[in-house]
């Protein structure tokens, strides 16, 4: 297995951080600094992070209703909350599934499995989220259908989408947005582009996994059937 993918099975990190991890000199293999690419037998070598010696644990998922005004990240320089503050009573280290703006609320997944938060967030998967916004000024079927064949962002085309108009008055719009990609600010900067800026966003559902009857703060763990659903998606055993 490669290191990399046991440091993620181990809860440590994605795998794409534990990479990093793994540069950076903070992890021994049988005492030795490791290599990026090392493959290494679980059963068998004794790793290291930081001196700690790691073991695969139990697989914890979990939702997070993420409030406006928390960082999704393990720690801030800046002292603000972070998600792992909102979690603090799950009985394993998780790490955040992508992430969600700071004034953004709704649904984020977080983990231990380092591989299936890999796939959820792989643009070859393309798996759904949901979003729910109120834009600016009233924004009509033929800008809808716009957003939902592509507008160019200057980091290219944006994917497909799919987007409903929920109501509408001259001065803001209600659109349900459902993206496969996982751009930093595609929705606001989608919306900005056709000219109805975003006044208010959340993302109400990752998939099959939805925040609704969670108040923002809240978290709960995910059914055994959104857990099967979920990896089936991204074509994990379960």
């Amino acid at each position: 297995m490669r290191l990399q993918q046991f440091m993620a099975s181990c809860g440590v990190a994605s795998r794409r951080a534990s990479e990093e991890i793994i540069t950076a000199g903070r992890v021994t293999v049988n005492g030795q600094t490791a290599t990026l690419g090392q493959s290494i037998d679980p059963s068998l070598d004794d790793v290291r992070v930081d001196g700690k010696p790691l073991s695969t644990d139990s697989k914890v998922y979990i939702l997070l209703n993420k409030p406006r005004g928390v960082i999704t990240s393990a720690k801030d320089t800046h002292g603000r909350k972070t998600v792992l503050d909102c979690v603090q009573d799950v009985r394993a280290r998780v790490f955040p599934v992508g992430r969600l703006d700071y004034d953004v609320e709704g649904a984020l997944l977080m983990t231990n499995d380092g591989e299936l938060a890999f796939r959820l967030t792989h643009p070859k998967y393309q798996v759904e989220k949901i979003y729910l916004a109120w834009v600016k000024g009233r924004l009509t079927l033929e800008t809808a259908t716009t957003l939902e064949k592509g507008v160019e962002l200057d980091d290219g085309m944006t994917a497909p989408a799919k987007v409903h108009i929920v109501s509408s008055s001259e001065r803001a719009t209600q659109i349900q947005l459902v993206l496969t990609e996982g751009r930093k600010r595609e929705v606001k900067r989608m919306c900005m582009h056709v000219g109805h800026p975003v006044i208010d966003l959340q993302r109400t559902a990752i998939a099959n996994v939805t925040v609704k009857g969670l108040k923002p703060g809240e978290w709960r763990y995910l059914s055994p059937n959104e857990i099967v659903e979920l990896k089936q998606l991204v074509d994990m055993a379960s």
